[in-house]
């Protein structure tokens, strides 16, 4: 079985349930076709790259589907391309890294940040503080220092030349 994933964004001048009525269409559309859905993923509202039909942000739908054959994706891009309230869609078949990407990111071992722990130092049993240490540095470079009480050397004055009077006469 070939796995695909069509993604496509909706007009956002539409309702809330308008808009999830279109994507519920497709969804229904490919199951009629003979299509299994893996996953139905709406990703929202969000900004698009530049103004497409004057709009700057549209509503991301993203449907995995997988199918025996090709017969279903000519007839979905026919309605996608025809339905106006979809702005743009692309269909793409996965192979097996897309594939596992896709499970990966479903049961959330790719996406999420975690936060690093500290590691200890096998040496002496110190956490590795390296990060912290450089922070401390920085700001006691930028705080002011106390000065110490300067010795002042004494001043070696440069000899006065002598001016020599000329007699007056």
């Amino acid at each position: 079985m070939n796995q695909y994933e069509v993604t496509f964004i909706v007009d956002p001048v539409l309702s809330g349930e308008e808009i999830k009525a279109t994507a519920q269409t497709y969804v229904d559309h490919l199951k009629n076709e003979g299509c299994e859905i893996v996953h139905f993923d709406e990703m929202g509202l969000r900004q698009l790259a530049y103004p497409i039909n004057r709009r700057t942000s549209g509503v991301y739908f993203c449907i995995e589907f997988q199918m025996n054959g090709n017969n279903a994706i000519p007839t979905a891009e026919l309605a996608l391309r025809r339905d106006e309230r979809i702005i743009r869609f692309l269909t793409v078949k996965l192979d097996k890294y897309g594939v596992k990407y896709n499970e990966d990111k479903r049961n959330g071992l790719i996406g999420t940040v975690k936060k690093k722990k500290k590691k200890e130092d096998k040496r002496d049993g110190r956490r590795d503080n390296r990060r912290d240490n450089r922070r401390d540095d920085r700001r006691r470079q930028d705080s002011p220092k106390p000065e110490a009480p300067k010795a002042e050397a004494p001043k070696a004055e440069a000899p006065k030349a002598e001016v020599k009077k000329e007699e007056e006469e």
